[in-house]
């Protein structure tokens, strides 16, 4: 259910709602509040800093996965800083250095050459548990058989973590604690050992906590137990909880052909404008719609691209949809935003936002030169 006027702008559009970020933002905030962690918000997953004073009230600052993430958190957060990468390039570690509270190293050879520039700064290590706990979703298991993130018990030499104060692993993709309390197990047994002279510990994203069924009290009994245990701060790095189910995309019917079947083509690109359609793959909810067949009129829903697997998946009607209909995509605000592109010289969606009366306005309108300007 949506309470804004989905026809007030030119589609297609994400909006992000005001009050559905504050309801995700207040249930981080009550594992903030019972366990003393520090919750940061994954730039990676959701980056429209429009929102960003919003979030500050909440959280305590955010995490990068790169220079330019790094920047936007310097310049728009104006907290906590951290920042990871498998690895850094010279030419911007001096900068990260200088905008970033946290750094965390994805391998001790990283470590040892670049060591000697950080100055006031906390370091970190990220470690591979290795342990798998996903299924199906290979593309994001960062503990999958030949990985290239974090160092595992075989390549960790304590010899060479003098100056390290803390640890960080991130296993885990849309899950429940359950399955933190798994890599814990499991990180503790192998790691265990070097926490008891870390600063801190980072038990990264992937963290569904705000999802319904997400069980907020296992998750809090654990950071206390480590917290107690070893006597370290937790940070936690949510990126989808925090916009989890709190943005929409809003497409139009542009043309409706029949190739045996019923097919809708939207103004709105799997490929371009919700890529881990494709990359993940899922099928996104579509309010109103049913399973193919599960309604009375069914239709496949394609982009305008030239890609013939620009196909978003297959959904049923209880009326017959007509050129012009505006169809609103369910959880758009986390990553759509920061992974699309202009494939085809596709027009970027316009950034749309709500406030707390549920008027929708527009944030960033993008234009021809949003496209030019990334060719030569």
């Amino acid at each position: 259910m949506v309470n804004f006027d989905i026809n007030k702008i030119q589609t297609p559009y994400y909006v992000t709602c005001e009050d559905l970020l504050i309801k995700n933002l207040k249930i981080l905030n009550r594992v903030k509040v019972e366990t003393g962690c520090h919750v940061l918000l994954a730039q990676k997953a959701f980056s429209m800093f429009h929102f960003y004073p919003l979030i500050g009230q909440y959280l305590d600052g955010v995490t990068a996965s790169g220079i330019f993430e790094a920047r936007l958190g310097h310049e728009e957060m104006k907290k906590e800083n951290h920042v990871f990468s498998p690895a850094y390039r010279d030419e911007d570690f001096d900068e990260i250095v200088e905008i970033c509270d946290h750094i965390v190293f994805n391998s001790l050879t990283q470590w040892q050459r670049l060591k000697g520039k950080v100055k006031n700064r906390s370091c970190g290590l990220r470690i591979n548990p290795e342990i798998s706990t996903q299924e199906g979703h290979e593309i994001y298991d960062p503990c999958g058989e030949g990985s290239r993130l974090g160092i595992t018990l075989k390549n960790f030499d304590e010899s060479l973590i003098d100056g390290i104060e803390g640890l960080h692993f991130h296993t885990l993709c849309q899950q429940n604690a359950d399955d933190l309390v798994k890599t814990l197990e499991v990180f503790e047994k192998n790691f265990g050992k070097h926490l008891h002279n870390m600063k801190w510990v980072n038990f990264g994203g992937g963290h569904h906590i705000t999802r319904e069924d997400y069980d907020v009290d296992l998750l809090i009994s654990h950071i206390n137990r480590i917290k107690s245990t070893y006597d370290v701060q937790v940070y936690i790095e949510p990126g989808e909880a925090i916009a989890l189910n709190a943005g929409f995309l809003v497409s139009k019917v542009l043309d409706i052909i029949d190739n045996g079947m019923n097919i809708a083509i939207l103004d709105t690109s799997a490929a371009c404008h919700m890529p881990d359609v494709l990359e993940m793959p899922y099928r996104p909810i579509v309010l109103g719609s049913g399973e193919a067949k599960e309604k009375a009129y069914t239709y496949r829903f394609g982009g305008p691209t030239c890609l013939a697997g620009d196909i978003i998946g297959d959904y049923s009607f209880d009326q017959p949809l007509q050129i012009g209909d505006r169809l609103i995509f369910t959880d758009m605000s986390i990553y759509s935003m920061v992974k699309n592109n202009t494939f085809n010289g596709m027009p970027l969606p316009t950034l749309c936002a709500t406030n707390g009366d549920n008027e929708i306005s527009v944030v960033k309108a993008f234009s021809y030169d949003d496209f030019k300007n990334r060719l030569s």
